[in-house]
């Protein structure tokens, strides 16, 4: 079963690594990074803290989430436990924001499946996917 988990932590992370770089950059394909940054636009108008006055400016709001899920998709895949830990968190919050933009947007429950799936899946992995800390042995 550890072996079914580190495989899952593994692909899920170069997904992420892989969608974030979509987002960063032109590089693997152009048509789907101007079809992002214009998604982004619309993104940024329903920004969770909008209402606080913060509202990103779409381009750089782009790359920060590119870059996030680049790094913490590779930390997921490829880090120690505790990063691994840690960047399933953030990949978490950020697919809880995705899930939260796009039903803000009133986009077919369809769009979320993506994102709810890539969430259950963080879920998954942060309940069952690391091994349990060694008890010590008493004397």
């Amino acid at each position: 079963m550890a072996a079914a988990f580190t495989a899952l932590r593994v692909l899920l992370g170069l997904f992420f690594s892989l969608t974030g770089a979509l987002k960063v950059s032109d590089w693997l394909s152009a048509d789907l990074h101007r079809h992002m940054a214009s998604e982004f636009v619309r993104f940024a108008k329903v920004f969770p803290l909008k209402e606080l006055g913060f509202v990103p400016e779409p381009g750089r709001y782009l790359v920060v989430v590119g870059w996030v899920e680049v790094t913490a998709g590779l930390l997921l895949a490829f880090g120690p436990q505790l990063l691994q830990e840690i960047s399933n968190f953030i990949l978490s919050v950020v697919m809880i924001g995705a899930i939260y933009t796009l039903l803000a947007l009133q986009e077919p429950l369809a769009m979320c499946a993506p994102a709810t799936l890539s969430l259950g899946f963080l879920l998954l992995l942060n309940i069952r996917g690391y091994p349990a800390a060694p008890r010590p042995k008493f004397e």
